[in-house]
């Protein structure tokens, strides 16, 4: 299938539009995606708003719901902040660095035959703008800011949005299911919850 012709994202703004473009038809070209959002030049005063630290753990503040195609969604990860192992629910997700770094770790799918430690694949440290693509296809994965001194700050499109998502112990494979939660909605505080649970990144 032909690319769709899309010119460069100057903007988060841009951006948005152009991943609106892109997902107004069922077909994802993971390649093109990924394109456009390494193409975007990370300007804080842009996803400042958006932005929302929390002193204990990572936050997922949404951006933009794609017409019900994708959520776009800003991670903040504080210093030493990560994610547990996860899948993605049958959904594909993007994840461009906005500003720090972040270290993700790849595992196989658990086998469960054997219940021991899960198998990694690999891992890299992931840069400022540098765009990365995982889906279930590709196995599980785990992110986390492994600096004591600097923040993270990253950008997600999970496509389809999904509201739950599994997470794996990493010694023995056991899965786990959580329900995702947002702790801000396109720049604006959610109400808490007693119950947050937001282990999908």
């Amino acid at each position: 299938m032909e690319q769709t012709e899309v010119m460069k994202p100057h903007t988060l703004d841009d951006l948005v539009k152009v991943l609106n473009q892109i997902f107004a038809s069922d077909y994802v070209n993971v390649e093109e995606v990924q394109n456009i959002m390494e193409a975007y030049e990370s300007k804080p005063q842009e996803w400042a708003k958006f932005a929302k630290f929390d002193q204990f753990r990572y936050t997922r503040n949404l951006v933009d719901v794609g017409n019900g195609k994708y959520n776009l969604m800003i991670l903040c990860w504080g210093e030493g902040h990560g994610s547990s192992i996860h899948d993605h629910t049958d959904s594909h997700c993007f994840m461009k660095m906005l500003q720090g770094h972040l270290k993700e770790t790849l595992y196989e799918w658990p086998d469960h035959k054997s219940h021991g430690e899960m198998a990694q694949k690999s891992q890299r440290i992931l840069q400022e703008n540098q765009c990365a693509y995982i889906s279930d296809s590709l196995g599980l994965h785990r992110v986390e800011n492994v600096s004591h001194t600097e923040s993270a700050v990253s950008l997600h499109l999970y496509s389809p949005p999904f509201q739950q998502c599994n997470t794996f112990d990493q010694r023995t494979g056991h899965k786990n299911t959580v329900k995702l939660t947002f702790w801000s909605k396109f720049g604006e505080r959610t109400p808490f919850e007693t119950t947050v649970s937001q282990e999908n990144n």
